[in-house]
């Protein structure tokens, strides 16, 4: 530890040198930007300097920067859609630098059309390859199941997306398991975002700030995941008053509060607040009563979340976070499974502006643990866990239209993974591990490009492994209206996912550290090194029709060329004589080893089209998608690889106020590849060993399986629907009643089939729901 703290002081100190020397010649404005009514920041907003070419975007924070200023005097302008037009005078010289805190009054409520404006400027200023940018407006377009707006109904829309079901399912990324997925809330490591119902994540919509969700090609600023990366920001407490909202429905309630701790009065001083939220569900009690026709005995899903947040806000916009949260699951399929698994943590991150220099300065430190257990009928149990802390420190410079980042992270923690395969060899395994990575990016604005060169070191200390991770993006805006771009790059990984294939109801999702224990070969290749790799490239474009219609195309490979997973086929332990060459009892590697080596591609297009005008919201998303693997011995495709997916959704607001809205989601998908079953035959345990008597033991029904994953499940189709009011009871006070319909014409989609009895049980049916909420 102590190795990775001297150069990360000389790193920073480094900075602050070449800081104050390379802008020492050149004029700059910074400062953030905040909504008068909350002192909420307001992100992507333009800031420009009146009759110039110089100007900016707020970030996630609110902050721009404006540099390269020539002496003289100006006038700073702030312009959002739906706020009045804010003008400052401003003078610079000699090297100066200006910092203002800025605040914009509300003149029209027209959220339509600051997220055209937003979303428009962004697209010219940002490679935004493979990168979908979410908020809160966003995810309640789409029909509220349960009475509650969620992430995870609104991540099932998105282009390259697959969830397995409504039931138990998980969130596959163009080709990328659960365990390949990176989730961030507020910098810090979230290792499992979602409840086991499927319909439902960890997070509460109403305290998220932004979520972007990159599905491959990621910039050198993420690492340490294969696939893809989610990227959540929530937003501070209101600075200004005590506010709040709760919620109830068929399905569950919620509660948030917020508030100042010290107000922010909009001038010199600096502020704090606090903002609370809690949601739980009761399904299980509620559905004995409304959902009786789905199992007299109730739904079995149970979670609870809460999360906590406190900001300290400086006179200058520096501020420090504090956060902690808690979140449960909990599951019992009557005879089949029983799981729950419990996640907590918490951290600090911090936003700092040197009083000199035009430099932003971020950092993370955070710790999380996740631990998940799970007994099924007739197999042994199972269990997972993982803690640890993540840190890292970001430098960004702003040169002109340019941009310069460059950070540090570190990671450490512990795996605890302990499991019995089908023919009862234990795996388990605890481990400890650490990782350091550095990062530089530097985007580059030229004429019609956009071009964002990166390069990442990652070094996992406990394989002793180092891996170079060249990544580059690239934007050219051929027209107004008529944009290409690619992304591209090297990835790693070392944290395994602790599933099991064969599993009745796929719940569990748990981690496992990379392992030495790994056969020597990949394919007839000498393996090389421990790690997870990925290379990925992304090409596409953008045209917009119009300013309310976005189309976007992108066409995308991902080459897994080393995968980890658990062996399902160890029969023999990796000692002598099995291991030794020379001996008549030599097994070979996949007999014998606690994981095996995969490769594997995952390929193919999304095209997306979406219109957003005045009352209308449209978004089709059509995707084709490949996904295969090798382990060796055969090649196969996983349980996830859904050839064709259509997503539609559609929202309209009517009446005097627009406080009537109405949504649909209609989505279809071919069918899941799954085992069929071959046969059956009479499972004998020999629990005496050679002294068994086979003629007298009642041994129990074995399952002969055919080819792995060469069957089809039956194509899934559902259409939800959703109706909501709002009453404007008074200025701060909004009462909304809302009323959704999943899967209103009652498809039944095959959630999996019974191999003895041959019963088939379904995904959700016809479900009505029904939910109040209460802001103030």
């Amino acid at each position: 530890m102590p190795s990775f703290f001297k150069p990360a002081s000389l790193l920073f100190l480094l900075t602050l040198f070449i800081s104050s020397v390379a802008f020492s010649q050149n004029n700059s404005v910074r400062g953030f930007i905040y909504e008068k009514e909350s002192g909420e920041p307001i992100i992507f907003t333009n800031v420009y300097l009146y009759r110039t070419s110089y100007g900016a975007a707020t970030d996630v924070n609110g902050y721009f920067t404006i540099s390269k200023v020539p002496d003289g005097n100006y006038t700073l302008m702030v312009t959002y859609l739906g706020y009045d037009t804010l003008r400052e005078n401003i003078s610079m010289k000699g090297g100066s630098v200006v910092t203002r805190k800025l605040y914009l009054d509300k003149a029209s409520y027209s959220l339509k059309g600051v997220s055209i404006s937003a979303e428009y400027q962004d697209m010219r200023t940002d490679t935004r390859t493979s990168v979908v940018k979410i908020t809160p407006k966003q995810i309640k377009q789409i029909p509220a199941i349960g009475g509650q707006s969620d992430l995870a109904q609104y991540l099932q829309v998105l282009p390259g997306v697959i969830f397995t079901g409504d039931q138990g399912g998980q969130l596959y990324i163009r080709g990328g398991a659960p365990i390949q997925n990176k989730v961030l809330l507020d910098g810090m490591v979230i290792y499992n975002p979602f409840h086991s119902i499927g319909l439902f994540s960890v997070f509460e919509t109403d305290i998220l700030r932004t979520a972007d969700i990159y599905t491959g090609g990621f910039g050198s600023a993420y690492g340490g995941r294969i696939s893809s990366v989610m990227d959540l920001t929530t937003r501070d407490g209101n600075k200004k008053r005590i506010a709040g909202k709760a919620g109830a429905s068929t399905f569950g309630s919620k509660l948030l509060i917020e508030g100042p701790i010290v107000k922010d009065k909009s001038d010199s001083k600096g502020s704090s607040s606090f903002i609370l939220s809690f949601k739980n569900s009761y399904l299980e009690q509620s559905s004995k009563t409304f959902y009786t026709y789905i199992d007299k005995n109730g739904l079995p899903f149970n979670f609870m979340d809460l999360y906590g947040k406190v900001s300290l806000n400086s006179s200058n916009g520096s501020k420090v976070n504090a956060f902690g949260f808690n979140f449960t699951d909990k599951v019992n399929y009557k005879a089949i499974s029983d799981f729950d698994w419990d996640a907590a943590g918490g951290g600090l991150n911090f936003v700092v502006i040197p009083g000199s220099s035009p430099v932003l300065l971020e950092g993370t430190i955070a710790y999380s643990s996740y631990k998940i257990s799970l007994a099924e009928q007739n197999t042994a149990p199972r269990s997972s866990l993982i803690n640890g802390f993540n840190a890292g420190m970001n430098f960004t410079y702003f040169l002109g239209k340019d941009q310069l980042k460059y950070g540090i992270e570190l990671l450490g923690f512990t795996t605890s993974f302990n499991y019995v395969n089908s023919v009862a060899r234990t795996i388990d395994q605890t481990e400890n591990t650490s990782e350091i990575a550095a990062f530089v990016n530097y985007k580059i604005s030229r004429n019609k490009f956009l071009i964002e060169p990166g390069f990442r070191a990652q070094y996992y200390a406990s394989l002793s492994d180092f891996s170079p991770e060249p990544r580059l993006a690239v934007k050219y805006l051929a027209t107004n209206r008529l944009r290409f771009k690619m992304a591209g790059g090297f990835y790693s990984q070392n944290l395994i996912a602790a599933n099991s294939d064969r599993d009745v109801v796929n719940l569990f999702y748990g981690f496992l550290s990379g392992s030495g224990n790994l056969p020597d070969s990949v394919n007839g290749n000498l393996r090389k090194h421990s790690l997870q790799k990925a290379q990925h490239l992304i090409l596409g474009m953008e045209y917009d029709p119009s300013r309310t219609i976005n189309l976007n195309f992108e066409v995308y490979y991902k080459y897994f060329s080393q995968l980890t997973n658990i062996n399902r086929n160890k029969i023999f332990k990796d000692e002598s004589p099995y291991n030794d060459p020379s001996s008549i009892s030599y097994k070979p590697e996949y007999l014998r080893k606690d994981f095996i080596i995969e490769t594997g591609n995952a390929y193919g297009f999304d095209v997306s089209m979406k219109y957003d005008h005045n009352n209308l919201y449209v978004w089709f998303v059509y995707s084709l998608a490949y996904v295969n693997r090798d382990d060796g011995i055969e090649q196969y495709v996983p349980h996830f690889d859904r050839r064709h997916n259509i997503n539609l959704v559609t929202s309209y607001q009517f009446g005097k106020e627009k406080l009537w809205e109405v949504n649909l989601r209609w989505n279809f998908g071919s069918g899941f590849p799954f085992t069929q079953t071959q046969g059956y035959y009479e499972e004998l345990s020999f629990e005496e060993g050679i002294f068994s008597d086979i003629t007298t033991q009642n041994g129990t029904l074995g399952i002969l399986y055919s080819a792995y994953n060469k069957g089809r499940l039956p194509y899934y189709h559902r259409l939800d629907g959703g109706i909501t009011k709002k009453f404007q009871l008074r200025e701060n006070s909004v009462l909304e009643i809302n009323v959704t319909i999943t899967n209103a014409y009652d498809r039944k989609n095959i959630f999996y089939v019974d191999r003895i009895s041959n019963q088939k049980v379904y995904q959700l049916p016809l479900m009505p729901s029904a939910g109040v909420s209460l802001s103030f």
